[in-house]
């Protein structure tokens, strides 16, 4: 595998997820996918979205139900370029219901984060989380 990626892609990688999760905190939903490709596919809970806008139906919803108020820990564990213009990130995250300060025990999980350099931005194109 080749690092193609220079210091700045890293933290531009970085800066996208710390938007969206910004995004979350605020239960946002048109800012948490601001920075998803129009394209994007997520798998959550075995629940497939595909396309940016049915990404933000699925957030809107889970804003206005049970991940109102809620906010995201999440620990990026690797990021690789393994070609120019694409990004994969491993992390590890879990969500802080709302009135609480620590994620569950039982609330880690593993995601796998695919990104494109599109017109000099870098965008989320694929997502998929599991159970740590």
């Amino acid at each position: 595998m080749t690092d193609t990626a220079v210091p700045t892609d890293r933290e531009a990688v970085l800066d996208v997820l710390t938007n969206l999760y910004r995004a979350w905190a605020a239960n946002d939903a048109d800012a948490f996918v601001a920075d998803y490709d129009p394209d994007a596919t997520t798998v959550v809970r075995g629940v497939v979205n595909v396309g940016r806008e049915a990404v933000r139906t699925s957030m809107a919803a889970g804003f206005a139900g049970p991940l109102r108020d809620s906010h995201t820990v999440d620990e990026p564990q690797s990021v690789r370029f393994p070609a120019p213009g694409t990004a994969i990130v491993v992390s590890r995250s879990a969500v802080v219901p709302a009135g609480e300060t620590e994620p569950p025990a039982d609330g880690w999980i593993v995601a796998t984060w695919a990104l494109i350099q599109r017109d000099g931005r870098w965008l989320v194109t694929s997502y998929h989380n599991c159970p740590a």
